[in-house]
This record gives structure tokens, sequence and C-alpha cells, in this order.
């Protein structure tokens, strides 16, 4: 939209105008003051709401904005219907109008995998009789999961905005739309020879700001919306336009569905292609699929560099580029469920045509559903290594991101009271990528009669002790530190990946150890029989091995790992390094009174009547001498008197190791970086090394690391690029 001369131009007048005086700032004709503030605000609107770059902050924007407010207020025949400060409408839409799109929206029809692609390539080349084995280009952009737009520029002026409605109607919203900035209020469309235009697009709300949406509705005991959709699509309808607004609504424009000249001619086809005019309206500063998004932290890499959207030169394209998104959705930072498949050439569209519902040009591929409702046949209750007792619903088995659920927790009594949960309930299933799928809400509107409300039990549903909610807490707990499922729950934890890290003792082993009769506490992990190991089923001598080799490595771990692997209620990583670098045995805890463990930053009265309780029962400290006996370390290292790491960094827990010659930085600074991130640094390439960084002229470490195959190789920039997440 801009070029770089133009850039640098607004940006040197936004300066100019930002330093002056208050005094001065009539001190030029109003008029042309007027101009050159509105010209740097929407250059400032396009780069941080579209571009996602800004050039300045926003204190300085707002100081721009004012000055254009004040001059405005002295002024008010300067007032344009596009100002940057009229984007928030002051009256309030008693009723939605409905207007006529200039258009019809047809619907998609949807593919759900290559099959499906494959036959809507094959329909595209009959329809337009074409060789059956040549290649079709398609157009391949993001299917965002928002509520649809209807956008309408006249003379270059934003004149109307509307839903879809039923694809011909839709309910008038131009109010709220004005409140977007990612919507330009004036747009060159003269300058290509279009008088009249209309536009579709979808208004979202980033995921980062949806959940900050839902946590403020949360502590203002509002019902919480669903998903970002529900809530970009209630925001478009909302009476206010300034309530609109403060609901973090953005939109991406991605068709021209209708354009004419001066003299009302369809100029729509004078494009010879569907991504010519996507780069057009790019140009014009609307955001669309062409923009580029920060990806979410993540250890996925991005498919194709990040793009999302792209000419492919055929079908097969189509498909690698729809599959690879499917595996990356949750990385992105608006809701999708699939991509849109569109003929890129505007002629073979023409050609194509259109049935009463569906462009036959168009076709979207579904990702795999994400939301689902289903049946809740039953609750049953777990009890955790802490005592914990956690309710789990029993679904009717539902598919839901390529997984069949049917089990779901249910985290609490509040949880279920609050959500009006009862067996026989239709329920709202969500599951996001790797996340553990959780119950929305119940559907309160499909009961039949038939539902039962919860009875939360009221004794452990294990050992059959009765159950405490301890004051300020909202789970129920079996207090009885013997109950079978807490002694397996702190077993199956103490080995691992974030406590002792034993490999190979996983929770079925242990499980079927327990059953074995070979393991009853903790410190039975380390005097296990190894020849009986070796003669069990579906183990042998390499297994049991292995498994002597882990353990006697755990024995030797630092004692912060060892402290928070007891399972104290409430002692984490953090606090478990906290008391590992003030005591130079563990059984030196013992003797700490309630006010010194409190002396200790960030470990406060909850967390310290915790540990004070654990060190004080006898029962413990036996199970501790115990297994110093049998060659667990309990003294401190030197490990474990490093105060300052940083467990909540992006690299606690990995070893880290640099080789080759760095050019951003020296070795020291880079390990200096690595440290503050949690990491340790390794002294050589092993099967112990977590992250290899190579610089220029890198040898025999990247060599061996690679042999390993076990080792994560990043480059300079990628190491950089994890340390700012």
């Amino acid at each position: 939209m801009y070029s770089a001369e133009e850039q640098r131009h607004l940006y040197d007048l936004s300066k100019e105008l930002l330093y002056t005086p208050q005094a001065d700032l009539f001190s030029e004709p109003p008029a042309e003051r007027v101009e050159d503030l509105t010209r740097v605000l929407r250059y400032h609107e396009w780069r941080y709401y579209v571009g996602n770059d800004p050039v300045i902050s926003d204190f300085e924007y707002d100081q721009l904005y004012k000055q254009l407010q004040t001059i405005e207020e002295a002024f008010p025949t300067l007032i344009s219907p596009d100002s940057p400060t009229q984007r928030v409408g002051k009256d309030l839409m008693e009723n939605a109008v409905q207007v006529e799109h200039l258009e019809p929206m047809l619907s998609l029809d949807n593919s759900y995998d290559a099959e499906d692609l494959n036959d809507f390539d094959e329909s595209v080349k009959k329809l337009c009789k074409l060789d059956p084995d040549g290649d079709v280009e398609y157009c391949v952009e993001p299917k965002y999961d928002g509520g649809t737009i209807v956008l309408v520029y006249e003379n270059d002026r934003l004149v109307r905005a509307a839903t879809r409605g039923d694809g011909y109607v839709g309910d008038e919203i131009t109010a709220n739309i004005r409140t977007l900035r990612t919507v330009p209020l004036q747009a060159g469309f003269s300058a290509k020879g279009i008088q009249k235009v209309e536009l579709r697009g979808e208004a979202l709300i980033r995921k980062e700001v949806f959940d900050k949406i839902n946590q403020a509705r949360q502590e203002a005991g509002e019902t919480l919306f669903a998903n970002p959709r529900n809530a970009a699509t209630g925001g478009l309808r909302m009476k206010d336009p300034k309530e609109a607004a403060e609901r973090g609504l953005e939109a991406f424009l991605y068709q021209l569905g209708y354009a004419v000249d001066a003299t009302g001619n369809d100029i729509h086809t004078n494009f010879h292609s569907h991504d010519e005019s996507i780069h057009l309206l790019a140009s014009l500063g609307f955001k669309t699929p062409l923009a580029e998004e920060k990806i979410q932290d993540t250890q996925k890499a991005a498919p194709f560099g990040g793009l999302t959207t792209k000419t492919c030169k055929n079908i097969t394209e189509v498909i690698e580029f729809c599959q690879a998104w499917q595996e990356y959705r949750d990385e992105y930072p608006y809701e999708l469920d699939g991509m849109v498949v569109k003929v890129n050439s505007l002629e073979l569209q023409d050609r194509c045509g259109s049935t009463s519902h569906h462009p036959r040009w168009a076709i979207a591929f579904k990702f795999k559903a994400r939301q689902a409702t289903t049946k809740l046949r039953d609750v049953e209750y777990q009890v955790g290594k802490t005592g914990a007792v956690t309710p789990v619903a029993k679904l009717e088995p539902v598919a839901l991101a390529g997984v069949i659920v049917q089990n779901v927790s249910m985290h609490n009594e509040e949880f279920i009271r609050s959500k009006d949960i009862r067996i026989g309930d239709q329920v709202l299933v969500e599951r996001a990528g790797d996340v553990i799928p959780y119950i929305v809400k119940s559907l309160p509107e499909l009961r039949t009669g038939s539902e039962v409300p919860i009875d939360y039990p009221k004794n452990c549903p294990v050992c059959h002790s009765h159950l405490v909610k301890p004051e300020g807490e909202a789970i129920w707990r079996c207090e009885n530190a013997n109950c079978e499922a807490q002694v397996l729950g702190r077993m199956i934890f103490h080995t691992s990946k974030h406590a002792m890290d034993i490999e190979g003792l996983g929770e079925s082993t242990i499980e079927r150890f327990y059953k074995l009769g070979w393991l009853h506490d903790i410190s039975d992990l380390y005097r296990i029989d190894y020849e009986k190991v070796a003669s069990l089923e579906g183990f042998g001598q390499k297994s049991a091995d292995n498994m002597k080799a882990a353990i006697e490595k755990a024995k030797q771990n630092p004692i912060h790992r060892l402290l928070h692997s007891l399972s104290v209620h409430h002692l984490g990583q953090k606090a478990s390094k906290l008391l590992a670098a003030e005591v130079e045995h563990v059984l030196d805890l013992k003797d700490w009174d309630l006010e010194k463990y409190q002396t200790i930053k960030d470990v406060g009265p909850v967390l310290a009547q915790n540990v004070y309780n654990f060190f004080h029962t006898e029962a413990n400290i036996e199970l501790l001498q115990t297994m110093e006996s049998l060659g667990v370390n309990l003294r401190q290292t030197e490990a474990d008197k490093r105060k300052d790491v940083n467990v909540d960094g992006p690299l606690y827990g990995k070893s880290i190791l640099f080789t080759g010659t760095l050019s951003r930085m020296t070795r020291e600074e880079a390990g200096k970086m690595a440290a503050e991130a949690g990491a340790s640094l390794a002294s050589g390439v092993s099967k112990h090394l977590s992250i290899l960084v190579v610089g220029e002229k890198a040898g025999s470490k990247l060599k061996k690391a690679q042999a390993l195959g076990t080792i994560e190789i990043w480059d300079e920039a990628e190491f950089l690029e994890k340390i700012r997440e």
C-alpha cells in the first residue's frame, strides 16, 4: 500500500506533528493540519493493525489522535465521515436493518480428505472441458472460523457493512464495522477504475485476546464464550458500537465479489486471477490471507515457511498444503476450521459456474472437528497422588480432532455446579490440538426430564475414607496416605520426566509390578529384582539391563529433583530448587520450624505447612532413610546450589552445547543466555544432550549429534528465537 519513500515521509511527518507545541496547534491552516494528521493516523493504523509492525508507540499514536480530535472540535465542518476519529459511532443500534447483497453469497461445498479433493479436481476439469491429465492452478487460503462480513465501498469510501445473513440479505452492521481498525474507512479503488465494490471477509478475535475476554468475564461472574467464533459473531451484532470496539475484532478480506466502474459496467472480470484480486486488496491497505501473522510459541516447524496462502500448480500441491495446515492449525493466532480451495483463473471460475447452493469452482477442506456434542453417560472419580478426588465424565464415544473421546476430566465439584452438568445431559466437548478434551458446557435446552443431578461422593471411592475439602481449596481430598490410589500415584510421579526421570518405569510398568507385589512404596523402586524383570513376559534381559541403568543414574540426581518427586502438596519444581539450595542434606529439613521455611522467598504459609508436616511425619523420614541406604543421593550437589535457575524458562530441564563460530554473540554470552532461560550447559555431545546450537564451521560435534539422532540441532537464529519466546 505504501512505498518505502512514502513510509519514510509519513514517519517523519508523524514526528514533526508530535512535537508541535499545544500553543502552535493552530499555527497553520486547520484544513491542512487535519489532512496531515488523517494521513499519518491511517498509515499507523495500517502498520499496527494490518502489518502487526508498528513504528511508533501507543502513546505517540494517542497524542496524534488527540490533536486531530482537538482541531475537529474547534472546526466541526472539517470532520469527514472517514476520519479516524469517527470509527466509533455515538448512537445505539436499536434494531438491525436488513440489506440486500450486491452479489449473492453462496455456501461452500465441503471436502474432508484427499479423495474428496481429487474428485473436486476431476469435476473442475470436466466442467471446463480440460485435459483430465492436465493441471489446474488453485489458490488455497485459510478458512477462518469467525463471523462473515460483507463490505461495500463507493467512490473509495466505506458506505455499508452487513453480515452474511441468508446469503442474499444480511443485517446492516456498518457502525460496528467502522470500529475495526483493520477495515480502512477509505480505500483507493478509483485508481483501479472501480467506482463501487463489494468485498467478502471474516471478523475474528485473536486467540490470546479471546482468552483475556473470557478471563474478564469469569472474574465478573458472566457466562463464558464457548469459542472465539461465538464471541466474534456476537460482537458484530452489539447494539453499542463502543462495546463492539471493546471486543477486539479484526477483519480479513478474502474475496472481491462485485465491482463496477463509473458507468456501471462490471469490471470484476478485468482481473485474471483470484490471487491478483487479493494482492490488490492488500495493496489498498486491507488485511488479507496474505498477511503474515506471528506464530504462537511452538516446537512445531511452520509448514511452507509459515505461508498461509499458496497458489498451487495442481491438486497434489493443494492436498499437501491442506494436510500440513491441518497439523499446524493450533499454532496460528486465529481459529481456523479448514482451508478454502479456489480455482485461481477467473475465466475458469466463470466456466465452472455455480449451483443454487455453492460455486462449482471452490470447495472447503474441513479440518477434523474440535468441538462436538455427545451424551454424558456417567461420572467416575479418580484419586491422585496427593489425595485429590477428580470427577471424570464417561461420554458416549465421539470423534474429535482425530481421536475418539469418551473420558473427560471435570476438574472439581464447583466446575460441575457452575456449568449445571447432569448425567444424561447432551454436552459440548472441545479438544484443541494436543490439549486434553474438556466440557465447554451442558445443553439444558435439549433435556428430556430424565437427566440426574450429579451427587458428589462424601467418601473416597478407593479406600472409603471420609473426604475433606481444605479451606480455600476447590478440591475434595482423601487424607489416607496409605490409600492404594495415592501410593500408586506417588510412585508413578516419582519416576516421571519432571521428577526423577527414570526411563523404562512408566505408569503401566509400575501398575504391573504393584499388582505382582513387587512394589509397596517409593523405596521399592530402588530394590527391584532385575532377574525377575528379565524373566517377565514382554521384557527380557536387555529391558532389565536398561531399567537398572536408568535407576542407577537416577540415584545420583540432585536433591531438588528428589524433593519434587516426593509429591508434597504444592511443592513444585521452583520451590524444590529453592529448598535444595538451603540444605546440605535433605533430612536437615526435619529440623526446620515453620518460620524458617517462610524466610525463603516464594515459600508461602500453605507450602511451608505442607513441607513441615511431611518432614515431621516419622514414616516419611524412615522412607527417605531407606532410600539413602539403597544408594539414592540425599546430599546437596553443585546443581542444587544454583538458586537462580529459571524453572519457568523456555529451556528449563534441557542441556545445551554450542559448537562452531557464532556470529551474533560470544560463546560466553550465549551460555549466559541459555542459563537464564533455564538450561544447563553440557561439556560434550552424548545421548544426554538435549540441544546442539551450530555456528559456522561446525565440525565433529555436529556429526556426532547427527549420528545419535536424538539431539535437537538449532542454528544461531533459532536459538535466539527460542530465547525470545
